[in-house]
């Protein structure tokens, strides 16, 4: 293609708030695998810090892993739709590169009709001929 084409305002921000929810789902993710990952060690210095018995600790980390679970999941759906919604953008704005394959098989089957209008002229010819030597022989013929 020689020059991209410049996208109308609406489809620019459209692009951009996909970007942006594709960033956020994705960091939301990473952060909340990450918090998984430290609760799953013992890691938490905030805990540390508190006065809560072991047993309360561990219920806490449980439930907060929950929480977190949910979090990527959610975040998973939100890029599934994500994904959706692009594929839909992508339909319904991909004109261009649908024109160019209308334009491509017209010419095609214009070359095609081309080709079987001149084999029909030619079979055509090729008849009359026949046929016009036919009705000659007919008509010189002794037997009628």
């Amino acid at each position: 293609m020689a020059a991209q084409r410049s996208l109308p305002q609406s489809k620019e921000a459209l692009l951009k708030s996909y970007n942006t929810r594709l960033k956020d789902d994705v960091k939301s993710m990473q952060e909340n695998f990450e918090e998984i990952v430290k609760l799953a060690k013992g890691d938490s210095e905030a805990q540390n810090s508190q006065q809560l018995t072991r047993i309360t600790q561990c219920e806490q980390e449980h439930y907060e892993m929950h929480v977190r679970a949910a979090n990527i999941v959610r975040a998973g759906e939100s890029l599934m739709k994500l994904i959706s919604d692009i594929k839909q953008y992508l339909i319904l704005n991909d004109f261009p590169s649908v024109n160019e394959a209308i334009a491509s098989n017209s010419k095609l089957f214009r070359t095609k009709q081309g080709e079987c209008d001149q084999k029909l002229m030619t079979l055509r010819d090729d008849m009359a001929a026949d046929l016009y030597d036919l009705e000659e022989e007919y008509y010189t013929s002794l037997i009628k």
